[in-house]
């Protein structure tokens, strides 16, 4: 059964449950309480569903930024591991707005496995849906998952510094780091010059799930105008993965991908911008 859609509705999901090819990954994660996402996991989640651990099975354990993306091959390994195979439909859910999901979408879709959904609303949609939860933790078999070696559509600091001023580049984190507010994880606060503020929830209604693709186009527009390479970013390389998935949706050409975002920028030496405004890297910065 193809699955193309990027997105799967809880009630779409529910129906599915049982079938012999799903794989649920619970992805929960929070800024600065590493063990909070698989406490809550084992107090309640989606029956079936596998608990995957953003800082354990998502990122390497050293490489640009907090969240370096991992070698395909070790991902492909660890998620075989714990269940997830090549043949599988996998739908991934947070409950903070997609954007840890989506993290796992886009390295799964990256490196070739078509079949691949972030669950519209998340945990937060399925409960407002009445649609049952469970304690059970699944114990799936060991799968085989072929990808891709390589990833593809990234850009690194060294050669985003040259691209800046013909990329838009888009910050996905809240308005108060993106302006330099507050800065709770990396060694310096703002953005990287020239970066667009658009943060996750701008894709998003009310409800928390996405907006029709025809109301993502305008949003996205609006701050991505057509014409011009757009390069995804915000604190890890996580959130960034959301403005991916957004533009997939709407059916936009897919960004480049900075995995280090400012959590590598703000350990160089290159300056930052505060405020509202982009601001821009002076030649020679």
């Amino acid at each position: 059964m193809p699955d193309s859609s990027p997105l799967i509705s809880p009630e779409s999901l529910a129906a599915r449950l049982g079938e012999p090819d799903l794989r649920i990954a619970d992805v929960r994660w929070y800024l600065g309480e590493p063990e909070r996402g698989r406490l809550e996991y084992e107090q309640e989640h989606i029956p079936g569903a596998i608990f995957v651990d953003l800082d354990k099975d998502l990122a390497a354990p050293t490489g640009p930024g907090r969240h370096p993306l991992p070698e395909p091959a070790a991902l492909a390994d660890r998620l075989g591991e714990l269940g997830f195979g090549s043949g599988d439909f996998i739908v991934v859910y947070d409950d903070v707005m997609g954007t840890v999901a989506a993290r796992l979408w886009w390295m799964l879709d990256n490196l070739g496995h078509q079949r691949v959904a972030v669950l519209d609303g998340g945990l937060r949609a399925w409960r407002v849906a009445g649609l049952p939860v469970s304690t059970d933790s699944p114990t799936a078999a060991p799968r085989e998952l072929r990808l891709a070696d390589r990833w593809s559509n990234l850009v690194d600091r060294e050669e985003l510094v040259g691209r800046l001023d013909e990329v838009t580049l888009i910050d996905a984190r809240a308005p108060e780091r993106y302006r330099g507010d507050v800065e709770p994880v990396d060694p310096k606060a703002g953005h990287i010059p020239s970066a667009i503020n658009a943060p996750a929830k701008v894709a998003l209604g009310g409800d928390g799930r996405f907006l029709a693709p025809a109301d993502l186009v305008e949003k996205l527009q609006s701050v991505a105008p057509a014409g011009r390479p757009v390069v995804a970013s915000c604190g890890s390389g996580v959130t960034a993965c959301h403005t991916a998935l957004a533009l997939r949706v709407a059916g936009l050409p897919d960004p480049l991908l900075y995995p280090g975002s400012f959590s590598d920028w703000s350990r160089s030496d290159l300056p930052v911008a505060f405020g509202s405004e982009p601001g821009a890297l002076k030649a020679g910065s």
